[in-house]
């Protein structure tokens, strides 16, 4: 089914950092289409089915104008039964003018010689017609970018919305220090060592035989049902508060066995979660000589 948003608000209340998040979110997104060219757009987008079944337009009041164009441009629309929803993104007049201030942006109704204050007045005014059509109102007052993300995650992200969050697992090895990204950490040195097994030293946790020997008990089978528990719990959680990349570090003391093999495993299961998973081993191709690993 044909999903339609026109994003709309004030300017610096995060219209473009919307845009951006949609966009990863599967959407083809345009800024400042037009609105005489938006049904014409819409058609194209319809014909062409499954290419563009999410499309993202935006639409403010950057050059001062009335809004009747576009709610003529979404009433075509309708009569074209194309489904659409108005996304309406604001901010207090407080807040908004300290982020014009900190990012030293002008905005864009002070070109006539409007003081700041009066232009994000007058904007409020311009967008109250298009904010009480609107079917989702978003107040970034108080959010981060990254609670904006995750609140948009919930609303429009649909069946991608595990792919709003990419996981990063890596394995390491302590002697050689921590991961300096590393959200989450695990330390795995609790299980039992391949190393001391001669036939298993100079192996990695690729290999089958140094995996079979990790997963061979059944502490290294608990742990893994703990981690798998934990992660299916709060992963989605990290998308939720708008996580846009977590990197997950599994150590054992030379990164070798233990670690990659583990890692190995968390990977492949948070991929079939449905997030956008890559698995690397950081300290792997280290060779096994001296020291325990």
């Amino acid at each position: 089914m044909q999903q339609f948003l026109i994003v709309s608000g004030m300017s610096g209340a995060g219209k473009s950092k919307a845009l951006s998040n949609l966009e990863d979110f599967g959407f083809y997104c345009v800024d400042n289409m037009p609105e005489d060219l938006i049904p014409q757009f819409a058609q194209l987008c319809m014909a062409t089915k499954s290419k563009y079944e999410k499309v993202a337009l935006v639409t403010d009041a950057r050059s001062g104008q009335t809004f009747d164009g576009l709610f003529q441009a979404l009433d075509a629309l309708a009569d074209l039964g194309c489904q659409y929803s108005i996304v309406f993104i604001e901010a207090s007049t407080g807040v908004l003018i300290k982020r014009f201030k900190e990012t030293r942006r002008m905005h864009p109704l002070t070109k006539d010689g409007s003081d700041l204050l009066e232009a994000v007045e007058r904007e409020r005014r311009l967008l109250e017609p298009v904010r009480n059509r609107a079917n989702f109102i978003l107040d970034t007052t108080n959010l981060s970018t990254a609670k904006l993300r995750g609140e948009l995650a919930n609303l429009f992200a649909g069946d991608r919305r595990d792919h709003a969050m990419s996981v990063n697992v890596v394995s390491f090895g302590f002697k050689y220090g921590l991961p300096m990204d590393a959200d989450l950490v695990f330390d795995v040195r609790m299980l039992p060592n391949p190393y001391y097994i001669t036939d298993l030293r100079h192996r990695t946790g690729l290999e089958k035989p140094v995996r079979d020997f990790v997963f061979s008990y059944q502490q290294s089978l608990d742990l893994m049902e703990r981690l798998e528990s934990l992660l299916a719990f709060s992963l989605p959680l990290y998308v939720e508060e708008g996580k846009s990349n977590l990197v997950i570090a599994v150590g054992c003391t030379g990164g070798r066995h233990r670690s990659v093999a583990v890692a190995q495993e968390l990977g492949e299961y948070i991929a079939r979660l449905g997030f956008a998973t890559t698995i690397g081993h950081r300290d792997a191709a280290r060779a096994a000589v001296g020291g325990v690993l």
